[in-house]
């Protein structure tokens, strides 16, 4: 949030438990502003006990920690994000997170997650630099002959890209947006259905042609069980144009690291080939929060 004309401190939080709203100017944060600060920014002053509070107390309400600056928000909670636009119902970035979208309701993107969109009902991203589309309702239900079972799972689509640079034959790992430490990160007890586009692209090197290429669809499941061992299962791999006679190789891989829990694709080719590498990977994900997969 900016700061109006006129004034020098801007809402930096909100205190669920009492409501009261905290302000900053830039430098010293949890404020309590004067009155005309205070309304100015459409809050409601206490004059018993000088503090600034939250009109009423609906949880429809806008909720904000706002160290942020330009964000904008519509019926949702952003809490310490910068460059954030909320629109719908229910939205929330849990924190520390830029340069992110929400449209639709009830989706949320996880805390230090950048760069997210998200656009449906009941969406998450918890990757960085993913578009999301939310699966809906998190519980559904049949009944059959008087009796209802009902399922709570969280269900959504998501795009990523991921990219890479190989210069000798030893293999490397894509990392999100080519930041070199970003993987595609999993929940357990979920099922990722997965496709793959890969392209591999020759700018040099001793042993490299430039402009030689190959580009190659592969599609796939992982099921990643309760302890977050992944099971990864293939279904098939086309090359769908390339020039030159090289293709390299690559693979699906678990690059989990304490509890940070993820995979990635891992490429290779020959020694002395300058070779950049991006892939686009589709991900169709339906995650159990009602029982464990074993």
């Amino acid at each position: 949030m900016d700061y109006l004309t006129g004034y020098n401190l801007k809402p930096y939080e909100i205190l669920e438990s009492t409501n009261t709203v905290l302000f900053t100017d830039g430098k010293t944060n949890n404020l309590v502003p004067n009155q005309s600060t205070c309304e100015a920014y459409g809050y409601y002053f206490d004059t018993a006990t000088g503090t600034c509070l939250l009109k009423g107390t609906n949880t429809q309400s806008m909720r904000r920690a706002l160290s942020n600056t330009h964000n904008t928000i519509n019926n949702g909670q952003c809490i310490n994000s910068n460059n954030m636009l909320l629109a719908g119902i229910d939205n929330r970035s849990l924190g520390s997170n830029n340069n992110g979208f929400i449209t639709g309701k009830e989706n949320t993107i996880e805390g230090n997650i950048n760069n997210a969109a998200i656009f449906g009902v009941n969406g998450n991203a918890n990757r960085q630099n993913e578009f999301a589309i939310g699966g809906g309702r998190t519980t559904q239900s049949q009944t059959i002959g008087g009796s209802t079972t009902s399922l709570h799972t969280n269900k959504k689509m998501s795009i990523i890209e991921l990219s890479g640079v190989s210069t000798t034959n030893a293999a490397i790992n894509l990392t999100v947006g080519g930041d070199g430490s970003s993987f595609i990160d999993v929940k357990p007890s979920s099922i990722i259905g997965y496709e793959i586009y890969l392209t591999r692209l020759e700018l040099g090197g001793s042993a490299g042609t430039v402009g030689d290429f190959s580009y190659r669809n592969r599609k796939g499941v992982v099921q990643i069980d309760s302890s977050f061992n992944m099971n990864f299962i293939v279904g098939f791999t086309r090359n769908i144009g390339k020039v030159g006679g090289v293709n390299g190789t690559f693979s699906e891989v678990d690059t989990s690291a304490g509890t940070n829990k993820s995979w990635s694709i891992q490429c290779s080719d020959r020694n002395n080939v300058n070779n950049i590498w991006s892939a686009v990977v589709y991900l169709h994900e339906i995650v159990s929060t009602q029982v464990d997969l074993p």
